[in-house]
């Protein structure tokens, strides 16, 4: 459990720091920006699968596609389900309209929440009852303050969900699953970079942008493969309660470039952050709690020994 709530808040601040790195990838736009990303992530991508040994799974996945060809059309799907919504995480910033992204990564807990209630049976602790309580306080006022709800907001609430839980089914909820949604993707990204824009002759005009996107590309590659090797890790509730720390990351990086939060929706952040609050309280008082059941068995390993040292 650990390991994956360590690799959910890595990929929560990676992610943070993503959000506002899309300043250094300007003149380029939304879309050159998905499409070199895509290209510059998958080789880090690899290299980080290869350092943790996970580059079987790639093979694995090849070798059950020719065994079960049904297979590639869900592959495809969930391709477009995960990079859409990267696409979409770039093009928020980018286009102003960062806020209503970061609200659908606030929807998105509460989704998956109820996604692992109602399909694999998962109980809520006291403090996560609490959390999802403030959660949808803050969520529900800023559906009732803005009078309706962003398709961005919609698309980044149900899609991810949906994502996850179609990768649990066909087996593939792993980095190699992962890594196929990228590489079905490539001729997408091809287009996007080398055929339907000027990016080359813009990377010659700005030299900056060869090292951001190499940036681009390492930054996501340890995002994504952290959120994806927590996934895995983590039971579908306490995943999606600790995603509660991206959106707020997200806010503030929002703020950072330019959007403003008005008076009125200090009443949707607010308890979001006392949501994730309560999480991280319960996560420190988890630690405390195995640091003395450790120290009450070491203890009682020694008394023992020291009897029958006696004896």
């Amino acid at each position: 459990m650990f390991k994956g709530v360590a690799l959910s808040v890595l990929a929560s601040v990676t992610f943070g720091v993503l959000y506002f790195y899309t300043q250094f990838l300007k003149p380029l736009d939304s879309e050159q920006t998905f499409a070199w990303r895509m290209l510059a992530t998958l080789p880090f991508l690899t290299l980080f699968m290869w350092w943790s040994g996970d580059l079987k799974h790639i093979t694995e996945i090849f070798k059950r596609i020719f065994k079960e060809p049904w297979m590639l059309p869900w592959l495809i799907f969930s391709s477009l389900l995960c990079t859409t919504q990267l696409w979409l995480f770039l093009w928020g910033p980018i286009n102003g309209r960062g806020l209503e992204v970061s609200l659908g990564y606030f929807l998105l807990p509460l989704v998956m929440v109820l996604v692992g209630c109602v399909l694999y049976k998962e109980k809520l602790s006291r403090w996560q009852i609490a959390a999802v309580t403030f959660a949808v306080i803050g969520v529900g006022h800023e559906l009732w303050r803005i009078g309706g709800i962003a398709w961005e907001t919609v698309y980044v609430a149900l899609a991810y969900p949906l994502y996850f839980f179609m990768r649990r089914v066909l087996k593939t909820d792993h980095l190699g699953g992962f890594w196929w949604d990228l590489f079905l993707i490539l001729p997408v990204a091809f287009y996007l970079g080398f055929v339907h824009s000027d990016s080359l002759v813009l990377m010659q005009y700005y030299p900056h942008l060869i090292w951001a996107v190499i940036g681009l590309g390492l930054f996501s590659a340890l995002g994504l493969g952290s959120y994806i090797l927590a996934s895995r890790y983590l039971p579908f509730v306490i995943f999606g309660l600790l995603s509660y720390l991206e959106p707020v990351l997200l806010a503030f990086a929002s703020i950072m470039l330019g959007e403003r939060v008005e008076a009125a929706e200090w009443l949707t952040y607010i308890p979001i952050w006392l949501a994730v609050l309560l999480l991280v309280i319960e996560g420190c008082l988890h630690i405390m709690k195995q640091k003395r059941s450790s120290r009450m068995l070491t203890q009682n390993i020694e008394n023992v020994s020291n009897r029958l040292d006696r004896e």
